[in-house]
């Protein structure tokens, strides 16, 4: 029979040498511990003065057209063009105009915002069925008229 020699360090608990003495103070059970203060917070201002999210300070009639790519959007703070993923905003105080018609074969909504400097910005929304368009006109109208009154 084989004898094998006793395993080395690494194996088995460490001799009693090396074990850590016992701490000089003895740890408070849980329950006798003092609270601790919940993490530091930047403090919340009351509800009545913080300004309202910029989507419910707008009050009033709003109109939407949208296909694929584009859209236009008129409610209360100006005109906005989406793009291709690119949005363009204008707002009332510097639009001189918005002027819009049909495209010459019938099938789009052609928005265009003239800026206070004579720029002039154009959206194409693309009316699908065909006879969005003809709902589209007097939405459209309707809104542009609660907000620029013509006079």
């Amino acid at each position: 029979m084989t004898q094998h020699p006793p395993p080395g360090p690494g194996f088995g608990p460490p001799p009693p040498q090396y074990t850590p003495a016992p701490p000089a103070y003895a740890p408070q059970p849980p329950y006798a511990q003092a609270p601790q203060p919940p993490y530091a917070q930047a403090p919340q201002p009351p509800y009545a003065q913080a300004p309202p999210p910029p989507q419910q300070a707008t009050t009033g009639p709003d109109f939407l057209a949208v296909d694929k790519r584009n859209a236009v959007v008129v409610d209360a703070s100006g005109v906005a063009f989406e793009t291709s993923g690119h949005t363009v905003e204008f707002r009332w105080p510097e639009i001189r105009g918005v002027h819009y018609r049909a495209s010459p074969d019938g099938k789009a909504l052609m928005v265009a915002v003239v800026h206070m400097d004579g720029r002039f910005y154009e959206c194409v929304v693309e009316a699908r069925p065909r006879t969005r368009l003809q709902e589209w006109f007097p939405q459209l109208a309707w809104v542009l008229g609660h907000y620029r009154p013509a006079g």
